[in-house]
């Protein structure tokens, strides 16, 4: 199967499903006589910027980031005004602290936008860590989070 075609798919299913975990997803691509390892799965996920959402239960589930590019800035703004609690400059890195599940979303943004020299991030549960290319940059995102702050 084509890249575009399990892609669409992929897509399909998270839109039309609350899935929870990439195994069923998987499940629910060979439903649909689609067979793909984790490995491509986990990438197609990357590639389409699927990050995992809450339902009105609290509950995880994947879903697909779109976000309109005239709007990400703003929508940046708001994201760290909503979920950031913490933000300390350590050398060329940042380490964000956020409300708990958020850490992705808020990654998902930086990783579209690139604002200020970021290079990448890294997101686990409750924390971002954002890597610049140097110290200066690094004091400047900080900046930029510390201003949206308040």
């Amino acid at each position: 199967m084509k890249k575009e075609a399990r892609q669409n798919a992929i897509l399909k299913i998270i839109a039309e499903n609350e899935i929870t975990t990439q195994d069923d997803l998987m499940k629910a691509l060979a439903n649909e006589d689609i067979v793909a390892t984790q490995a491509t799965i986990s990438r197609d996920m990357r590639e389409l910027k699927i990050v995992k959402g809450q339902n009105a239960a609290g509950k995880s589930y994947y879903t697909h980031f779109k976000e309109e590019k005239n709007t990400s800035s703003k929508r940046l703004n708001q994201v760290i005004k909503d979920v950031v609690l913490e933000v300390d400059c350590v050398e060329f890195t940042n380490v964000i602290h956020t409300l708990p599940r958020n850490a992705n979303v808020l990654a998902a943004l930086l990783d579209e936008l690139r604002p200020l020299n970021l290079l990448g991030t890294i997101a686990g549960y409750d924390t971002l860590v954002t890597y610049s290319k140097s110290v200066a940059d690094a004091k400047e995102l900080n900046n930029f989070f510390k201003e949206c702050l308040h």
